[in-house]
């Protein structure tokens, strides 16, 4: 990137973590590509090591190319989506919420903590998305965004960032890898590329859907969709997860 600029900073705080240790994938992801120009559309977020939480990580840019860093060593790096994204279909918002009763990480989470999936945070700090079978490898949740979430979509942004993006990535996340089957194999974000058409209203009954897309090795595929209460689509996201050693995220 010799012709890129180090022109702006980010920062993903204790609040937004994924694992124990660091920050959220789909955040994190999120919070780069709000740095990208309008005219990308969709965004390819590849995330090189875990986000480091509370610190400031330099970002680099030019006309193709983000870069996010901390203490010279590259954490995650986005560039132009170089495809159109195919949604996942939607269910209902009452098959939806009739599914998160069967969410696996009810009875056992790998990350507990996590800002958008976990088990452990209160209404209004995480986002408490539960996904649950809704089909062979597609899961469904509700999500309605909670007016706490008001503040910090400014609070934690950068004055170039639009508030609500780097939450919404967040919300089309972890319903990928527990259509992945993260329950049984622990995996963490790799890439994901997401492309939002609009962002959630704060008060207004969302259905995330997500649907596994094969595996390969130590990869896993995976796709999730956003809509609306109107069932209008607000954003889709294409992962892959790779499996990794819990000890190196707890």
């Amino acid at each position: 990137m010799t012709s890129a600029s180090v022109d702006t900073e980010l920062l993903v705080a204790g609040r937004f973590r994924g694992p124990a240790r660091s920050g959220n994938g789909g955040y994190t992801s999120g919070a780069l590509a709000a740095l990208a120009p309008p005219g990308w559309g969709g965004v390819t977020v590849r995330l090189s090591q875990p986000p480091p939480l509370d610190v400031t990580m330099t970002v680099a840019r030019d006309e193709a190319l983000l870069v996010a860093s901390y203490d010279g060593r590259e954490v995650a790096r986005a560039t132009p989506a170089d495809r159109e994204l195919e949604p996942v279909p939607p269910v209902d918002a009452a098959t939806a919420r009739a599914a998160e009763a069967a969410y696996p990480g009810l009875a056992a989470h790998p990350f507990p903590t996590c800002f958008a999936c976990g088990t452990g945070r209160e209404p209004g700090d995480g986002l408490r998305i539960f996904p649950g079978p809704v089909g062979e490898g597609r899961v469904a949740a509700t999500w309605t965004p909670d007016t706490g979430l008001c503040a910090d979509w400014h609070e934690y942004r950068d004055a170039t960032l639009e508030a609500g993006h780097a939450v919404t990535w967040a919300a089309l996340d972890c319903a990928g890898g527990w259509a992945a089957d993260i329950g049984a194999r622990l995996m963490v974000l790799g890439t994901m590329t997401a492309r939002l058409w609009s962002l959630p209203c704060v008060g207004e009954e969302h259905v995330v859907v997500g649907a596994a897309r094969g595996e390969s090795g130590r990869k896993r595929a995976s796709a999730t969709s956003l809509y609306d209460s109107a069932g209008v689509l607000v954003g889709t996201a294409e992962h892959v997860w790779i499996a990794v050693d819990p000890k190196d995220f707890n």
